[in-house]
């Protein structure tokens, strides 16, 4: 459009661009034989000479011109134009059409910056995502493993609900609650719990969608988001990962800490500044709370802090216990030992672990999912999924098998080692074995990190004692077992000699907080406590001899051992039949179509009970030659 009216505008306007001349100069050049061509619009004369340049002159009248006859003789090209003069206030209008037209686009982009219209470009508005109460169907029976979180957060639905109930006794209604722990402890989900169980509309931001280049943007999502609440109110304002705007202030040096300053002060004055029976809660979330800001934390703003940490046996069981409720289960299924199986686990990693077996059990078209799934899903989870395509050297297959047999025999025999869960030569992720247990909970004593110590150079020792040399393999179990001692020395006191004193190393500026004798000394200790524990995992070897290598040979057969198994090689019993290891392997070939997949299918099972019956019929035909033979023996 704007295009279209200045071409318009420079075509009205051209005619105003060439020279004028007077008339009786036209006449003259007429007569010298100097002008080629003349155009005649109504009183306005526009002719060209013979050197192509355009002029123009006024006539004085248009009735019967007197030049028409000497622009004749002279054989002059005359057009005449019968089109009539456009008015001046026309001119005038076209001359401030671009004025006009760039105010008027400049007024439309500024409204629509202010209306919030999804096309225009409002920055200022909020991106919260609005849940009314029909659409928040989470509660609490859906969250587990944080009891006490639950408890706390059960007063602010009250408090939704029934805020007169407080105020008639001259309580003051919490503004804020912030959620502190790990990431994927189930603090998005403890918000939508709050909101569903209230039956209140939620708001759900990111600190990172306050925050952007444009300085006062921030500030004025701020606004807009609590403009929203007082609409919606009572409500619930979930800002997740507030960290990301509410971090500590003074410490900026360039404009977009200026920017997230900004929004930090239009934060806090929003939270403050609305009247208690507004009906607005704000939860936040973070795991970094070490960094918020103190103004953040102080009452009026985030009454109440809720810490959620990762969960224990009990609340681990529970959040399976969740994830389970819709999927086919076999009934050899025990959440307590995958509880005790999983600890460090938070709630996303054991939502993973579970659609993980769930994913294992479809690939191998099975109907339920069963123990193995799970066991298999959350060593995927742990270390990574199985490397069977890793072709490993026969003497590197033996070497992990001693190695993992020396972990294992040493677990059985020592008394406060932690309870064994299985042992595998399968290569996963990084590591070519592993042997898994089932921690305990409590705090562990001195006498338990002894024995660990000793189960980690059980694997370094039982190379030695079987090939005479050792690798690499043992360089995360040295680690973990020199870490282990320096920590009962250093920070536990658990050393006689240097006493229950904390030597520090991690000073950022003085360094160490102990003399060179005393890290000599400790460095001794340290030794001193690992090589005695290397020679004890010895002995232990070298006295059971038999039970070390019936285990190795036993998982260079079955590759994976479970704990009753390991306990009947300790014993001296002979395995019959070891449990299977789930061997994912898919049974669809994804490039053919589902049809013939399906028939393929039926084939073969099909072929299947072929086999089974002529692998019945030449029993039986085995069975009548071996009577018949005896027949004719006796």
């Amino acid at each position: 459009m704007a295009i279209i009216i200045l071409t318009l505008f420079a075509g009205v306007s051209q005619q105003e661009t060439t020279e004028s001349r007077t008339y009786s100069s036209f006449i003259k050049l007429v007569k010298n034989d100097k002008v080629l061509k003349v155009q005649v619009r109504n009183l306005t004369i526009q002719y060209e000479d013979k050197k192509n340049a355009v002029f123009t002159t006024t006539a004085p009248h248009s009735i019967n011109p007197p030049y028409l006859d000497l622009l004749i003789e002279k054989g002059v090209n005359v057009e005449f134009q019968a089109q009539e003069e456009w008015p001046e206030w026309f001119k005038i209008i076209l001359n401030l059409a671009p004025w006009i037209l760039f105010i008027g686009l400049w007024f439309y982009f500024i409204n629509k910056m202010q209306s919030g219209s999804p096309r225009g470009m409002s920055f200022g508005k909020s991106k919260a995502k609005a849940f009314t109460e029909s659409k928040v169907k989470t509660s609490f029976e859906d969250v587990a493993g944080c009891d006490e979180a639950k408890e706390e957060l059960s007063e602010i639905i009250e408090f939704l609900k029934y805020p007169k109930k407080f105020q008639k006794l001259g309580a003051r209604v919490p503004r804020g609650v912030l959620m502190m722990g790990p990431p994927g402890t189930g603090k998005t989900l403890l918000a939508r719990a709050v909101a569903g169980e209230a039956n209140v509309p939620f708001f759900h931001i990111s600190g990172s969608d306050f925050v952007e280049m444009f300085v006062g943007v921030g500030a004025s999502r701020v606004r807009d988001l609590f403009e929203q609440g007082r609409k919606s109110s009572p409500c619930l304002i979930f800002i997740d990962e507030i960290d990301a705007v509410g971090r500590q202030r003074g410490n900026g040096m360039s404009g977009g800490n200026d920017e997230r300053e900004q929004t930090l002060n239009q934060l806090l004055v929003e939270m403050d500044g609305f009247d208690g029976d507004t009906g607005i809660m704000v939860i936040a979330a973070t795991n970094r709370a070490d960094i918020l800001d103190k103004a953040l934390l102080r009452p009026g703003r985030f009454d109440r802090q809720v810490t959620i940490d990762l969960p224990d046996i009990k609340g681990r069981e529970g959040i399976l216990g969740v994830h389970i409720k819709n999927i086919p289960l076999d009934e050899s299924i025990d959440l307590k030992i995958l509880a005790k199986a999983t600890p460090g686990f938070s709630g996303a990693d054991l939502a993973n672990m579970v659609n993980e077996a769930a994913l294992l059990a479809a690939r191998v078209e099975d109907t339920v999912i069963s123990m193995r799934h799970l066991e298999e899903a959350r060593d995927k989870v742990m270390m990574g999924p199985e490397r069977r395509s890793k072709v490993m050297p026969e003497k590197e297959v033996q070497n992990t098998a001693y190695h993992e047999a020396g972990h294992a025999l040493i677990s059985l025999l020592v008394p406060n080692a932690m309870e064994i869960h299985k042992a595998t030569i399968i290569p996963r992720g990084r590591a070519l074995g592993m042997v898994s247990y089932l921690p305990k909970e409590e705090m562990k004593t001195k006498e338990e990190f002894i024995d660990d110590i000793c189960v980690s150079m059980g694997g370094r020792i039982a190379e030695e004692i079987k090939f005479g040399t050792y690798t690499a393999g043992a360089s995360s179990d040295i680690q973990h077992a020199t870490g282990v001692a320096k920590a009962m020395i250093t920070k536990w006191g658990m050393s006689e000699n240097l006493g229950t004193v904390l030597y520090t190393e991690n000073n950022e500026y003085w360094g160490k907080s102990y003399s060179e004798a005393t890290a000599r000394e400790i460095d001794e200790e340290v030794k001193q406590l690992v090589e005695t524990q290397l020679k004890r995992a010895k002995n232990l070897i070298e006295n059971n001899m038999t039970p070390f290598v019936a285990i190795a040979e036993a998982l260079l057969k079955y590759e994976t051992l479970t704990k009753d198994e390991l306990k009947q090689l300790l014993a001296g019993e002979e395995l019959v039949n070891a449990t299977k290891v789930l061997f994912i392997k898919p049974k669809i070939d994804l490039s053919k179509p589902p049809e013939q997949n399906d028939k393929e299918s039926d084939n073969d099972e099909k072929s299947d009970n072929d086999k089974e019956e002529v692998t019945q019929n030449t029993i039986n035909e085995n069975e009548k030659s071996s009577s018949s033979d005896d027949d004719k023996q006796s």
